[in-house]
């Protein structure tokens, strides 16, 4: 999705009349319904496009709760049965003196999470309450969720390396535990949440702004 930097001074292709790819970039007369250069189809702005932002969001945040209840990782070994989730994990990597991993874990499935969500809620609530007085920090924001998006699954991967990785049969053993998956759900969700959030629509409020 094209992402675009907005000054107060500049004026944006639906008020000039012209709709932008965002496949190729191309500009095209308000009224194309399909690119001259890559035949992608045209708006000007996605249709639906907050109502998909709060729809896919919701679903990643009703997804996230279940991550953070169940566990996580399942460890059989000969002696012993042990399910951890996320914050135990965290937690009993602490007590190892594990502190680097133990950061990176918390970083990666707490942190981010959270921020990202939070983040898009506030770009559709400025959007949605035409409040767009800084536009420059809300489209850096916006860059920032997207950057983010494609490391959200580096706690899936962890827990699937590890799962591919210890399977010594009777001696020990290590299985993805529920939250797992649900951990995956919420970051596909939150991902196309943010996929969904039309960067253009920025530009309505700001130029909205300016003629109030």
């Amino acid at each position: 999705m094209a992402t675009h930097h907005p000054t107060t001074a500049v004026l944006s292709a639906r008020h000039a009349g012209l709709v932008g790819c965002s496949r190729c970039a191309n500009v095209s007369p308000m009224g194309t319904t399909h690119c001259p250069t890559c035949g992608s189809r045209l708006f000007s702005r996605y249709p639906r496009s907050l109502q998909l932002v709060w729809a896919w969001w919701l679903a990643g945040l009703i997804a996230y709760i279940p991550a953070n209840l169940f566990p996580m990782l399942i460890t059989d070994t000969i002696t012993s049965h042990d399910a951890s989730t996320i914050i135990g994990g965290v937690i009993e990597l602490i007590h190892y003196e594990d502190y680097f991993v133990a950061a990176v874990v918390f970083l990666a499935s707490v942190v981010i999470p959270i921020a990202k969500f939070v983040a898009v809620a506030y770009l559709a609530m400025m959007v949605q309450m035409r409040r767009n007085d800084q536009p420059h920090r809300l489209h850096r924001l916006y860059e920032i969720v997207e950057f983010i998006g494609r490391w959200s699954m580096i706690d899936v991967f962890v827990v699937a390396i590890l799962t591919s990785l210890v399977q010594l049969n009777v001696i020990a053993q290590i299985h993805p535990g529920a939250a797992a998956i649900c951990f995956a759900i919420s970051v596909i969700a939150t991902m196309i949440s943010a996929m969904c959030f039309d960067p253009r629509l920025l530009f309505d409020v700001t130029e909205g702004h300016k003629n109030d």
